[in-house]
């Protein structure tokens, strides 16, 4: 196959002594030279079940590489666990990660000069911060998502990582014993991939194969699948057809295939954390997507899975029924996606999905009809009013009802929040406001996974709401508003809540606001003081100086 050059490479510059020794000294050949050379990247670290297995894949797709007559050039970059930082201070860290591991990818790429980028993924910061480099290389380019977990099990019921989470509310209600708990925590968690439900991690995977970046089935194949190691030979080959037809991200990611990233989030009921990431991503490609984008898509397309937070079933079980292609089939021919799309197969999304079987829906409940459409309109609402003037973001899957109204109880970071609920300071038909943990304030803008468990746990999750500057883990669930801008840190009405004030949150108008005056609002804006940052030095300090609100997806370059 005739190979198209991307860039001119440093290894055929006779100009370039010190680049040809140096490449020779790590095994190339003169044959190699005349070669493409590929960049993998593997976010794979030991200490995370969702990359722990990310370094063997990459190995594999070294080796096919080779087979392939390329050059594979392995490389690594950082990963965050948000199953082990969730709840403590190393969840400021998650967000940040995305921008550190887009920034060094496209550091290592452009200054090695490699023509192609394969990138193996896992946890959920590593999508969008592989996908964000890849469109600022904008060279031939793939993603390969490392899968998701098996379900762990106890007593027969299904557990997986918002299972432990929530069995520590359940312990602090008294439900369970401290046995049954421990025993919980210990089977939660099976063994390698990312977590099995649809939160932030199979959401940006399933999305991202709806928007073209990465190979049919990808992200719907379990880690533990023998069908996962058979991907690196697919990926292989399909880096070298990119490179043949000079295919690159921004020739495949525009903002019809962003729209069908989140139809999908929307069908399948994904996480909020989409949101943020695909306002960095079409930031990235130079591309207008803004949350009046994300509303029109959301009220255009049916919530049509069954899946977990809210719902019953795990990724392994939309693997089961089909994969990911099955249900953008069923999208697909019901008008709900952009067939027309580019992708990296070099096919369109309506070739690649032409011979996929279609859904049948007599033998399985995981996905359902649009006619049984668990909510007619998607997951994902924005919303505004006095309490986010510039957008905020919620989760309705509909077994929430739609309107909320209680009174504020007012905590001034995670902390203190997890604290006061487990010292039931938390009542029914409360508003549980958590602030200054937002990209500025957080700094890092964490999930808020601990605090909604435990009001899960302690049997309050219908009958209490959440609102935050901060995130959620996609693995939270309930009443719950996050992603308010402004944020407090930046002197936003968060800021100027009281406990006792009353809040109304409604999904009917898509509105939230705190029910004082303005004149109220204006007096208590007068005789607010922004506290300092939480740190004065490091990424966190430089981070807090340099992101963007939230309603412009946290980017640190604009």
């Amino acid at each position: 196959m005739e190979l198209n050059k991307h860039s001119k490479r440093i290894t055929q510059d006779e100009s370039q002594p010190a680049s040809q020794a140096m490449l020779y000294a790590v095994g190339l050949t003169d044959e190699d030279m005349q070669k493409a050379q590929v960049g993998i990247v593997s976010t794979g670290y030991d200490g995370n079940p969702c990359n722990m297995h990310l370094n063997k894949l990459a190995a594999e797709v070294k080796i096919e590489c080779k087979i392939a007559d390329l050059v594979g050039l392995g490389f690594n970059t950082i990963g965050v666990s948000d199953g082990i930082s969730m709840g403590t201070s190393g969840m400021n860290y998650s967000l940040v990660s995305r921008d550190i591991i887009a920034d060094s990818i496209e550091t290592v790429v452009n200054a090695q000069s490699y023509d192609g980028l394969i990138a193996i993924v896992g946890c959920d910061k590593n999508m969008p911060g592989a996908i964000i480099s890849m469109l600022r290389l904008n060279r031939p380019s793939i993603m390969m998502y490392g899968g998701s977990i098996a379900s762990g099990n106890y007593k027969g019921k299904k557990l997986n990582i918002v299972s432990a989470f929530e069995a520590l509310g359940q312990k602090v209600a008294g439900e369970i014993d401290e046995n049954e708990y421990k025993e919980i925590i210990k089977r939660a968690i099976p063994g390698a991939g990312a977590c099995g439900g649809m939160y932030t991690a199979n959401t940006m995977a399933s999305a991202i194969e709806c928007m073209g970046f990465a190979l049919p089935y990808n992200s719907s194949i379990p880690a533990e699948n023998p069908n996962k190691l058979s991907e690196a030979e697919r990926t292989a080959l399909a880096i070298k057809n990119l490179l043949a037809l000079d295919l690159k991200p921004l020739d495949i990611i525009t903002k019809k295939s962003i729209e069908n990233a989140m139809a999908l989030v929307n069908a399948l009921g994904g996480s909020t954390n989409a949101v943020l990431h695909f306002l960095a991503i079409a930031h990235a490609a130079d591309i207008k997507f803004t949350l009046e984008d994300f509303q029109r898509v959301s009220d255009r397309t049916p919530l049509i899975a069954d899946l977990k937070p809210s719902g019953k079933y795990l990724m392994e079980d939309v693997h089961g029924v089909g994969g990911t292609p099955a249900i953008m089939k069923y999208l697909l021919d019901n008008g709900y996606l952009y067939g027309d799309c580019m992708t990296v197969t070099g096919k369109t999304l309506a070739e690649n999905l032409a011979n996929v079987k279609a859904l049948e829906f007599e033998s399985q409940d995981v996905i359902f009809p649009k006619d049984k459409a668990l909510k007619l309109s998607g997951n994902i609402q924005i919303l505004y009013g006095n309490l986010a003037q510039e957008g905020a973001v919620a989760k309705i899957s509909g077994n929430e009802g739609l309107l909320f109204e209680g009174k504020a109880v007012v905590y001034d970071g995670e902390q203190a929040a997890n604290t006061g609920i487990s010292n039931g300071e938390v009542a029914k038909g409360d508003v549980v406001v958590i602030r200054y943990v937002g990209p500025k304030g957080g700094p890092g803008m964490p999930e808020m996974l601990k605090p909604t468990s435990l009001i899960m746990g302690a049997g309050l999750g219908k009958t209490v709401a959440l609102i935050t500057d901060g995130r959620f883990s996609g693995g939270t669930h309930g009443f719950v508003v996050g992603h308010i801008t402004p944020e407090a840190q930046s002197g936003g009405n968060i800021a100027l809540i009281k406990t006792g004030d009353k809040i109304r949150i409604s999904a009917e108008d898509n509105t939230i606001n705190v029910l004082i005056s303005e004149e109220e609002l204006a007096k208590r804006k007068a005789n607010w003081i922004a506290p300092a940052l939480k740190h004065n030095k490091g990424i966190l300090y430089k981070y807090a100086k340099t992101v963007a609100s939230a309603s412009k997806g946290c980017v640190t370059d604009l």
